[in-house]
């Protein structure tokens, strides 16, 4: 005798018997009910995506890595599509001054660790953006022996010419999303950003001692 399914029927039984339906004496209304569970839990339930290569062991990781690299390729492009004829030769220029415009001046080198740049790329990204007068360097207003960057007058000028295409290229890369979408999303790379983020620089902090 099948003792596991008849327990499971009992559990549903009761489940349906304390259900907030008016639950009636009979097989068919039952059986209307355990339909309508099993539509809910469906619903609920995410459907597991295919992708190229799974059926030959291909894993998640490996799918998630590389849709986020092509994601990073795409939206480069759209940056550099919306840059085209301004005084930005590539879009992490215009990225370092928003950085500045939304944070407030900081040194070097924590504007390269902002924008996660080593510091040989982050130090040219910086000369070409003083060598245009986009920033400017002044005295800190914690320590008067170093110095900080700030976006400069003309820095606010220039990015405020491109600011609408660089507000269209971001929603490019996001095009197909509902904002429900984009708040999962926004979640799911918070938590991945934050992890590395942290690896990094517990990293750094050790090697640094």
């Amino acid at each position: 005798m099948m003792y596991n399914l008849v327990n499971e029927l009992l559990v549903l039984v009761k489940r349906y018997e304390t259900s907030d339906l008016n639950p009636q004496d009979n097989l068919n209304a039952f059986h209307m009910w355990l339909n309508g569970q099993a539509n809910d839990q469906s619903a609920t339930e995410p459907a597991t995506p295919e992708w190229t290569g799974k059926a030959s062991g291909r894993s998640a990781d490996s799918v998630i890595n590389t849709s986020l690299v092509h994601l990073y390729r795409y939206a480069k492009n759209h940056a550099r599509n919306a840059i085209a004829g301004s005084n930005f030769s590539t879009p992490d220029e215009f990225i370092y001054l928003i950085s500045l415009l939304a944070a407030g001046s900081m040194s070097k080198s924590a504007l390269i660790k902002h924008n996660i740049h080593d510091k040989p790329a982050g130090t040219l990204i910086i000369k070409r953006l003083f060598d245009k007068g986009l920033i400017e360097q002044e005295p800190s207003n914690i320590d008067k022996r170093s110095s900080v960057i700030r976006i400069s007058h003309k820095g606010t000028e220039e990015l405020e010419k491109i600011m609408d295409k660089i507000r269209l290229a971001s929603a490019s890369v996001t095009e197909p999303l509902s904002p429900d979408e984009k708040i999962k999303l926004i979640t799911l790379l918070q938590k991945l950003e934050n992890f590395h983020h942290e690896q990094v620089f517990e990293k750094h902090k050790i090697l640094n001692r």
